[in-house]
C-alpha cells in the first residue's frame, strides 16, 4: 500500500518537474521574442488562422493568452480566436508530452490543422447565425513591455543575489543530485531521466541569469503560484484515482461499457475554464482506458486557463466560443468514435 502510494507520488513529482521546466523555457522564449507575434498577423485572414492555431497548439496558456490579446485589439477574427481555442490544450499538453510523447506530438499537430479548419468554418457560419462579436472590447490596449529590459542574460544579479534565487538554485542542485543517485525519478538512465536532467540544467541557467523582475513576476508569481502546484495536485489525484479505480472499483469495465458517455462527459468537463480536470482523461488514455477519440474531444473543447482573460472583456463572446468548441469537439469525436479510433 505504502509502496504504491510512494510510486504515484514519485511519478507525480517527475511529471510536475517536466511541466515546470517546459513552462519556464517556453515563457523565457516568449519573452525573448516579445512583440514579434503581433507584427506577424497583418491583414490576411489565413495568416490569422495559421498564427492563432499555432499559438493555441503551443503547450501551456501563453499562446491562448496572446490570442486573446490579439482578438480584443481586433487583430483576429471571431473564427481565428475559435480556431486558436480549438488548438489549445493548456497545461495538460506538458503532461501529455511527459506521459506519451509520440501520441502527444500527433495530437498537437492534429489540433493545429483542426484549429485552422474550424477557424475557417466558423467565419463562414457566423454571418449566417447573425453572431456579432464584441465591439467595445476591440479597443482594449495590449501592453507589450520589455520584461527583460533589453537583456534576459544578466550576470550582474550575482553582485547581490536575492534569497529566492539562491534557494531556487539549491533546490535545482538538490534535485539533480537525488535523481542522479536514484532516490527519485526513474532508476535507469532512460530517455525520461536524461530529458529531465537536461531540462533541470537549462532551468538552472535561466534562474541564475534572468533579472530580478523576471524571477519574481514570471517564475514565482505566475508559473509556480498559479500553475505548478495545481498541476501537481491534479496529476497526483488523477493517478491515484486511476490506480485505485483499476484495483478496487473495476473502472476499466465501467469505462468500456459506457465509453460514449465518457466521451460526452469529457466534452462537458472541457467547458470548465480551468487547467486540471482534463488530466483525468489524460491519465485514463495513458492507462489504455479510453481511445484517442475521447482524448481529442476533451482537447478540442477545453483550453486550460486560456479563456479567463476574455471573460473580463466579453462574457457573451466567451460563451459563444466555448459553444463552438463544444459542437466541434463532440462532432469530430463522435465521428472518430464510430470509426473505432
Amino acid at each position: 500500500m505504502m509502496a504504491e502510494f510512494l510510486h504515484i507520488l514519485n511519478q507525480s513529482l517527475m511529471i510536475t518537474l517536466f511541466v515546470f521546466a517546459m513552462m519556464l523555457i517556453i515563457d523565457y522564449l516568449n519573452v525573448l521574442s516579445r512583440g514579434g507575434m503581433s507584427s506577424m498577423v497583418g491583414k490576411g485572414i489565413w495568416r490569422q488562422y495559421l498564427l492563432s492555431s499555432f499559438l493555441g497548439a503551443t503547450p501551456g496558456c501563453l499562446g491562448a493568452f496572446t490570442n486573446v490579446s490579439l482578438y480584443v485589439r481586433g487583430l483576429l477574427s471571431f473564427g481565428a480566436i475559435v480556431g486558436g481555442m480549438v488548438a489549445t490544450s493548456g497545461d495538460e499538453a506538458f503532461v501529455m508530452f511527459a506521459l506519451f510523447p509520440k501520441t502527444a506530438l500527433i495530437l498537437t499537430v492534429s489540433l493545429f490543422f483542426i484549429g485552422i479548419f474550424f477557424a475557417w468554418v466558423t467565419d463562414r457560419i457566423v454571418p449566417l447565425l447573425k453572431i456579432k462579436p464584441c465591439e467595445e472590447c476591440r479597443y482594449a490596449p495590449l501592453h507589450i513591455e520589455d520584461e527583460c529590459k533589453g537583456r534576459c542574460f544578466d550576470i550582474s544579479v550575482w553582485r547581490s543575489p536575492s534569497l529566492g534565487r539562491v534557494i531556487f538554485l539549491i533546490i535545482i542542485l538538490a534535485l539533480i543530485i537525488v535523481m542522479g543517485i536514484g532516490l527519485i525519478g526513474p532508476e535507469v538512465w532512460n530517455w525520461q531521466k536524461k530529458s529531465i536532467f537536461t531540462l533541470l540544467f537549462i532551468v538552472g541557467f535561466i534562474i541564475a541569469t534572468v533579472p530580478e523582475h523576471y524571477l519574481d513576476e514570471h517564475i514565482i508569481t505566475h508559473i509556480i503560484k498559479k500553475h505548478v502546484w495545481r498541476v501537481f495536485l491534479w496529476t497526483f489525484f488523477a493517478l491515484l484515482f486511476i490506480h485505485y479505480g483499476l484495483s478496487h472499483w473495476n473502472l476499466a469495465e465501467f469505462v468500456s461499457s459506457h465509453l460514449l458517455w465518457v466521451l460526452f462527459i469529457s466534452a462537458f468537463v472541457g467547458l470548465i475554464p480551468e487547467s486540471g480536470p482534463h488530466l483525468v482523461f489524460v491519465t485514463m488514455f495513458a492507462g489504455g482506458l479510453i481511445p484517442f477519440s475521447v482524448l481529442l474531444t476533451s482537447s478540442i473543447v477545453q483550453d486550460g486557463h486560456g479563456m479567463l482573460p476574455l471573460l473580463s472583456y466579453s462574457i457573451r463572446d466567451s460563451i459563444s466560443i466555448k459553444l463552438f468548441n463544444l459542437l466541434f469537439g463532440l462532432g469530430l469525436g463522435v465521428v472518430l468514435y464510430i470509426f473505432g479510433l
